[in-house]
Order: C-alpha cells, then sequence, then structure tokens
C-alpha cells in the first residue's frame, strides 16, 4: 500500500511538473507577443518618426534660431508683406501705387512662388517685388502641408530682419482696402496677432492618429490669412513638434466623385484635413497663447456653398468688376463684428481695446475688380498710365 501511494504521489508530482512548465511556456510565449507588438507600436512612430515625439500633449518645446533680439532695432517698426503666390503676382499694380504711398522704411516685401521664378522687370509691373522671391521656395499644393511649409518658409525670412515687428500673410488675389498710412498704424498699434480661431466641430478634420500629441480639445480652424506679431512668427518659425505632426497625419481627402467610385465610402467618412485652416490656429491653442490673440482674421472673404448629397463644400466668391463698386467696398469697410457660428460667439472687432472696422485687406479679386479700387482711390491716387504701363 505504502508502494502504491509513493507511485501515485510520484506521478502527481510528474504531471504538476508538467503543468507547470506548459504554464511556464505559454507565459513566456505571450510576454515575447507582447514585446513585439509593443515593439511594433513605437516603430510605427520612432524612431522614424521621433520629431513627432515630445514630453506631453500640453508641453510643446520650441527651439530659437539664432537671429537678433526682438528689440534690437532703430527707427519705426516695419510691417513684413508675406505673399502666397502661385506664380506671378496679378494685382502687383495695385500693390505698387499701395507702396508708392508709404516710406520704404516702413515695410518689407517677401514672396513665396513656385520654384525658380524671378521677379524681375519682365515678371512684374511694380519694382518693389524686384527680387522679393524667396530663393529656397518649394512646390506647393493645395491643402497640402506644403502649403503651410511656404508659409513657414516666409516667417523664417522676414524674421532675419529685427525691424520686422508685423507679419501679413496674404495671397495673390488679395488687394488693400484702405491707404498704408492706415493700415501701418492699425496693425502697429495693436499689441496682439490678428488669428481667426475657433472650434472645429466637423468630425472629418481631425485625425484621431494625431494622439496623444494634438488632443481633439485642441484642435483648432480658422482663416489661412493671418497677422502676426514677431513673438507668434516666431512661435511659427521655430515649431518643430506640431508641424510634423500635420506632415504626416494631416492629409486632404480624395475628391468626393473619387471617393465614391474607388472606395465605395461615404465622403463625410473619410479623414479630409486641410492643413493651411488649422495648422496655426492648433500651434497656438496648444501653447496657451490664445488670450494674446485678437481671434479674427484682418482679411475679408465671401464664401459660396456648393453641396454634394450629404457633404458641403465652401470656396470662396471672387470679385468681379461689378462686384468692386464704391457701396460694396464701403460695406465691407463698415463691417464690426464677426459671428462664430460654432462657438455661438460674436467677435466684436477691436484694436488695443478700442472698436475698430475689422477689414484691412479682401480677397479674391480679379484684375478688372482691382483697377475699379484704383480708380476710385480706394488705396491712393490714381494714374492710369502708370497702372496699365
Amino acid at each position: 500500500m505504502t508502494k502504491k501511494a509513493s507511485a501515485t504521489a510520484a506521478a502527481a508530482a510528474t504531471e504538476l511538473r508538467r503543468v507547470l512548465w506548459v504554464w511556464w511556456k505559454l507565459v513566456i510565449t505571450l510576454s515575447l507577443a507582447l514585446c513585439v507588438l509593443a515593439f511594433l507600436r513605437l516603430q510605427r512612430y520612432s524612431p522614424s518618426d521621433s520629431e513627432l515625439a515630445f514630453a506631453s500633449a500640453n508641453s510643446v518645446s520650441i527651439s530659437r534660431r539664432s537671429r537678433a533680439p526682438d528689440g534690437d532695432f532703430r527707427g519705426n517698426p516695419k510691417i513684413a508683406f508675406l505673399f502666397l503666390a502661385k506664380k506671378n503676382l496679378p494685382l502687383d499694380f495695385l500693390w505698387g501705387s499701395f507702396f508708392e504711398n508709404a516710406d520704404i522704411a516702413n515695410f518689407s516685401i517677401y514672396i513665396h512662388s513656385e520654384p525658380g521664378f524671378v521677379f524681375d522687370e519682365s515678371t512684374t509691373r511694380s519694382t518693389f517685388f524686384y527680387n522679393r522671391q524667396l530663393k529656397n521656395s518649394v512646390k506647393v499644393a493645395w491643402g497640402e502641408s506644403s502649403m503651410i511649409e511656404a508659409e513657414r518658409l516666409l516667417f523664417v525670412a522676414a524674421l532675419d530682419d529685427p525691424r520686422n515687428q508685423r507679419f501679413v500673410l496674404l495671397s495673390d488675389s488679395c488687394v488693400p482696402l484702405h491707404n498704408f498710412g492706415y493700415i501701418y498704424k492699425y496693425l502697429v498699434n495693436s499689441p496682439r496677432s490678428f488669428v481667426d480661431s475657433f472650434i472645429d466641430k466637423k468630425d472629418g478634420r481631425y485625425n484621431p492618429m494625431m494622439l496623444p500629441y494634438i488632443p481633439k480639445s485642441k484642435w483648432r480652424k480658422g482663416s489661412q490669412w493671418i497677422t502676426l506679431i514677431r513673438k507668434h512668427a516666431e512661435v511659427v518659425a521655430d515649431d518643430e513638434a506640431i508641424f510634423p505632426v500635420f506632415k504626416k497625419l494631416c492629409k486632404r481627402g480624395p475628391p468626393i466623385e473619387a471617393s465614391r467610385e474607388k472606395l465605395n465610402l461615404k465622403p463625410q467618412k473619410q479623414n479630409n484635413c486641410i492643413s493651411d485652416e488649422h495648422y496655426v490656429q492648433t500651434l497656438l491653442e496648444m501653447l496657451g497663447l490664445v488670450r494674446e490673440l485678437e481671434r479674427r482674421t484682418v482679411t475679408h472673404t465671401v464664401w459660396n456653398c456648393s453641396e454634394f448629397e450629404t457633404e458641403k463644400n465652401w470656396h470662396p466668391v471672387t470679385f468681379y468688376y461689378r462686384d468692386a463698386r464704391p457701396e460694396n467696398i464701403k460695406r465691407i469697410k463698415g463691417i464690426n463684428n464677426v459671428y462664430y457660428e460654432t462657438e455661438f460667439r460674436t467677435e466684436w472687432c477691436r484694436n488695443n481695446h478700442t472698436l475698430v472696422p475689422c477689414f484691412l485687406f479682401a480677397r479674391k479679386f480679379s484684375r478688372a475688380a482691382a483697377m475699379r479700387l484704383l480708380s476710385d482711390e480706394v488705396v491712393s491716387q490714381f494714374d492710369p498710365s502708370t497702372a496699365m504701363h
């Protein structure tokens, strides 16, 4: 009986060791599998995307490039006019007249055009634009990260001049609504940037893969056409944390028809991120700089909506000769507030706590409409022979 009990105990011990060994192998296998999964997940963002990583979603590191201190200049502060052009500047005759009535010591001009394009006597009517193009321009595609890359290049170039204290981003179809003196005082007298920024409630723009780098609570939308003080221009130029996230994860969606035919998905279900309508707004929100902004743009745009079933598409309206009549321009210049539907907010236009008209510039203007502004002496005294030269 004793021998039988011993044999049974030995068999039980052997079975227990076998079971423990099996469990131990399972634990080891599971641990290895988890390690592999964790490694693959890290590889998704690092090291190939290590530029995306920073300490936390609310801690954005900014590396300042070497440049002159902000206050290291003599004379009056300058306004840097930053033009984003497809190629040439079709309204150069209007802007040339605008700058002729200004002290050349009070402004700078920078143009981002297609790579290799040169502004000289053969490509522009105004000497103000001669050789003002960036030498390191990039090929720009609408709605892509290349657009904000071009903007950043403009800010970087303009920041090299310590006298540049205000930075105005303009398209090649923008026009001034006032003379230089009015615009100069308006911008220099304000200690704030003018950045159109509001909460975006549409699901199609924000990419969930931006977490944890950009939380949805910090996601903002607004007009591309911003005006920055020097401090905020430096933030945009020196950003090494948010721009890589946009470049990788903020992608323009395919055309609606293509999405129906090729992807067989509803258009509103696809991510369709337009970088230039979100980048600066989100960056400044991430850094907690909103209180230093006038949350509006100084560039007026009229928007028209077209619908494709459930998808709405907004397009800027072009001003033609008939649209630039004096009563229309007077109405635009008289606007003193902007309503933001997603925030149920009316932004009353202020400059250094004083109520002022909202807009200094407007877009999109045709050449004929710009000519009418000249003839109506909106920006300066009109000399037809100069404009048509």
